[in-house]
This record gives C-alpha cells, structure tokens and sequence, in this order.
C-alpha cells in the first residue's frame, strides 16, 4: 500500500522507465569516455595508405622521370620502360577492351602508326583486362602496338592513374627519348587524342 501511494505521488513526467534510464546513462558513459586507440595494425595501414598511395592528381609530373616497368605485352614480348631510353614513348592509360570508346581511342593509334612509327614512336597501352583479352582486341582491330595488363592497378597507381570498381581511368603520358615525364593528359578527348599525342610527341 505504501509503494502505490509513493507511485501515485509521483507525477507522471518523472516516472522513467528502467530502459529508458539504463539508455541515457549508457550514452552519457559513451560520450565521456574516450574512444580506443586504433590496433597497431589499423594505423600502420592507414599511414602507410597515406604515404603509398598517389592522390587522384597523379604524383609523376612534367619534367620527372617516368616511374619504370617491366611485363609483357600481348604478343608475349617483353616490355620495359627502361630498356626504351632513347626513344619516345606514349603511355596511355584505358577502362576496358572492345568498349565503344576504347575502341576509338585504339583504332585511332592504330590509324596514326605509320606517323608514329615514322617519328621513332612506342605506343603502350594499359587496362586491368587480362593478356587474352588483349589478344582478342588486338586482333579484331589490327592494333600494331603494345596492350600490356595491369590487373591489380600498380602500374596505374605509380602513374597517379585513378581506378574506379576496377576500370582505370583514361589518361596519357608521353614520355621522351631522356626517359622523363614530356606531357601528362589526364583529361581524353578520344575523338581527336591521337593527333593531340602525335603533334606533341613529334614536336
């Protein structure tokens, strides 16, 4: 009887219940505490993220050298930018094989070789697509060039070459017969790239 005369007493706005109270003093607890430190090997992948991955800018500019690789092509010869010193090269970065743009883009080169070959041009162009692939668009479209796989992005990532959901971006580098970085396109016009690339290459 003594209990349901307290309760009656009590106004209605100050009769809390037992879950509503248990949250409020759980969030007061959160809010005062400090949160965690991160685990050792969060904040060594954050950092080393932070200092191994290029911003979308590109880390490579005009005038450095050119970040080498070595792989094979299509063809299954070897490709190494280094072995390359004393000739231009044109670096060309693309999303996918057999795509509308792509296609343009390559058939483009394809259609300039002899301008390119004239001026002691090497053309290489790269996608995550795989060898085979590769083979397959050389072949449907009598691309004469190099197509070179880069399937996990670290040719592109050296580059500064942005990937979304595993199609690289379009861009362009050329690069000139010292092995430095001459001219960096990170915007492609497909429609009129390989005439861009061929009066820059040759001037």
């Amino acid at each position: 009887m003594v209990e349901m005369a307290r309760r009656s007493i009590l106004p209605r706005a100050m009769r809390i219940p037992a879950v509503v109270t248990l949250a409020l003093l759980t969030t007061f607890v959160a809010c005062k505490s400090n949160p965690p430190p991160p685990s050792s090997s969060t904040a060594d992948s954050a950092s080393a993220g932070a200092t191994a991955a290029p911003p979308s800018s590109g880390e490579v500019k005009v005038g450095q050298e050119a970040p080498d690789f070595t792989t094979r092509d299509h063809a299954g010869q070897n490709v190494s930018l280094s072995a390359l010193k004393g000739k231009p090269v044109v670096v060309y970065f693309y999303p996918k094989d057999e795509t509308s743009g792509c296609t343009k883009e390559a058939s483009s080169f394809r259609d300039a070789w002899k301008d390119f070959e004239k001026n002691g041009v090497v053309v290489i162009g790269i996608s995550t697509d795989s060898l085979d692939s590769h083979r397959s668009f050389a072949k449907n479209h009598d691309l004469p060039f190099h197509l070179v796989s880069d399937p996990d992005g670290n040719i592109a990532k050296a580059y500064g070459v942005p990937s979304h959901l595993g199609f690289l971006s379009r861009q362009t580098f050329i690069i000139g017969a010292d092995g430095n970085v001459k001219k960096i396109y990170r915007d492609v016009d497909v429609s009129k790239h390989a005439s861009e690339v061929l009066a820059d290459v040759s001037s």
